[in-house]
């Protein structure tokens, strides 16, 4: 997941953006959060049975941050979600 933000090749649907302006993180921060972060959860997703990932990272001024994410077919990091923990 590293070398796909490293490489730019990550997509956020609508709802994350709607909400890293809610906690107001830029994708910077979003960004930093998966340089920094760690994997603490893999779930199955219900209706489509692909596995989504939890990331715990920091942003980059220190907040704690977790991101959704899984992997497209076609290889791309698909953002589901990001918050402030």
């Amino acid at each position: 997941m590293r070398e796909k933000v490293r490489a730019l090749q990550y997509v956020m649907t609508l709802h994350a953006e709607e909400e890293m302006d809610g906690d107001d993180l830029s994708i910077f921060d979003v960004e930093q959060t998966f340089l920094t972060g760690q994997i603490t959860e893999r779930q199955r997703d219900a209706e489509t049975g692909e596995w989504k990932y939890l990331i715990s990272g920091k942003s980059i001024e220190g907040a704690d941050v977790v991101a959704v994410a899984r992997l497209s077919p076609t290889g791309k990091l698909i953002i589901i979600t990001v918050y402030v923990e």
